[in-house]
């Protein structure tokens, strides 16, 4: 259990600057070492990776906040880090050490005019979970249904923007080929900022809830009287974390019956065209012994303007149908290739990068079923992610950010969970919400 929590930009500042140090210093070694022609094997590779990755977890988890948020954004893209930092990294979607008991209650007291103890039938001072920007208790309602109360960590938000200058300095000695983080970060922060106003996670919960109540999907109920900005509370949502679920050696046709409830909650989402769940990493997804999928964490929901929604809709179908041109023509109109570059030879390279790239991502929706436990379908995902020919020049909408980020989070869990998923239906879905867009503006 950690003691302090750092909540000034100094205290904060010197965390960030030891770690850069370190990291830096250990890198630059390296750097020498290979210079002077000292070869390293693979293993001492991977060692050295998951040694410095180890180094920056264990300070990003002192300070929470946004430096454990990224470290599981981090953790999602298998293409800006090596592969061993990852792994540590998405550490920070499970543990992470709670703030002292008496932290937590003062925070309860100073938000709701109530100790814990007075205001629940039952509560659990152990944190049953902590995270980035937040830890969570169980507790039980005087009308006995189990709850689970979120509490925000002090001083979170005043602290964002500090800190994300500063772990944008500390990431950029880490990332691969100097690679564009800018608009990454920039994406974060504002997500962040979002994240700590617990109201609107409630009023998200509550869109949700109400949207797939009778499916099976089982996701919290806001309890709003005992909420407010820096404290939610939330029925509770029993079940297994990914990890866990995998660890009981799950059968064939559990993994396919998982599977299809992500894919198909997915695309349920697509065929509303509202608000969007945009966190899909393992630790917000509960795999339930009822056979039903568990859905936590709606703090970060996006919604996308219609004309990103028609242009993104029509990459699947475009894809599908192999047109270069059709391609080539709303890669333009999505901002991902230039019409008029300076490096005509360069951006052409960079376009058949992307419509390889995207015919792959295209892949599970060419038949009537895809089997996500393909090690070359991962290969190849893997390869893209990792190769892309420009670096340091962002490109495409900037609502891409969170699509992709909702994409890629699904095809990983798949992949993972090596489900075999029926992707008829959803091609059905694409194919009518064009459909519908296109009644829609020229009625």
């Amino acid at each position: 259990m950690s003691d302090d929590f750092p909540s000034s930009k100094l205290e904060r500042g010197k965390i960030f600057a030891k770690t850069g140090l370190k990291v830096g210093t250990n890198y630059a070694k390296r750097y020498l070492k290979k210079s002077v022609g000292k070869k390293e094997s693979e293993e001492e590779g991977r060692q050295f990776h998951s040694e410095n990755a180890r180094q920056v977890f264990n300070e990003f988890t002192k300070l929470r906040g946004t430096a454990l948020k990224i470290a599981q954004s981090l953790s999602m893209d298998e293409g800006m880090l090596p592969e061993e930092f990852a792994e540590v990294m998405s550490e920070a979607q499970y543990s992470v050490p709670p703030i002292n008991k008496a932290l937590a209650r003062s925070i309860i007291k100073k938000e709701l005019g109530n100790y814990p103890e007075q205001l629940f039938a039952d509560f659990d001072s152990e944190a049953l979970a902590a995270a980035s920007i937040g830890q969570v208790h169980q507790a039980r309602l005087e009308d006995g249904r189990k709850v689970a109360i979120k509490i925000q960590y002090p001083n979170v938000r005043n602290t964002i923007h500090s800190d994300m200058a500063m772990a944008k300095t500390l990431i950029k000695r880490i990332v691969k080929r100097g690679a564009s983080i800018d608009e990454y970060f920039d994406e974060v922060e504002k997500t962040l900022m979002e994240e700590t106003d617990y109201e609107q996670e409630g009023q998200y919960i509550d869109y949700f809830y109400n949207r797939f109540d009778d499916q099976q999907i089982v996701t919290p109920q806001w309890i709003e009287e005992l909420s407010t900005k820096k404290v939610l509370t939330m029925t509770f949502v029993e079940g297994q974390h990914l990890k866990e679920f995998l660890a009981t050696n799950p059968s064939q046709e559990e993994r396919n019956h998982f599977g299809q409830l992500l894919w198909d909650f997915f695309h349920d989402q697509v065929e509303q065209r509202d608000f969007i769940h945009a966190d899909t990493h393992p630790g917000n997804f509960f795999f339930r012994d009822d056979g039903k999928l568990g859905v936590i964490d709606f703090g970060c929901v996006k919604k996308f303007d219609e004309e990103f929604t028609r242009n993104y809709m029509q990459l699947l179908p475009t894809h599908l149908r192999q047109n270069e041109q059709e391609i080539r023509d709303l890669y333009i109109r999505l901002g991902i290739v230039k019409e008029n570059p300076d490096k005509p030879k360069k951006e052409e390279e960079f376009f058949q990068f992307c419509k390889n790239y995207g015919n792959t991502f295209a892949q599970p929706y060419m038949g009537d079923e895809f089997d996500f436990g393909d090690p070359k379908f991962k290969q190849k995902i893997n390869t893209y992610a990792k190769e892309p020919p420009i670096m340091n020049e962002p490109r495409g909408d900037k609502n891409f950010i969170y699509s992709t980020k909702v994409h890629l989070g699904l095809y990983s869990i798949l992949m993972k969970l090596k489900a075999v998923i029926d992707t008829t239906r959803s091609k059905q879905i694409t194919q009518s919400v064009l459909e519908e867009m296109k009644n829609g503006n020229s009625s």
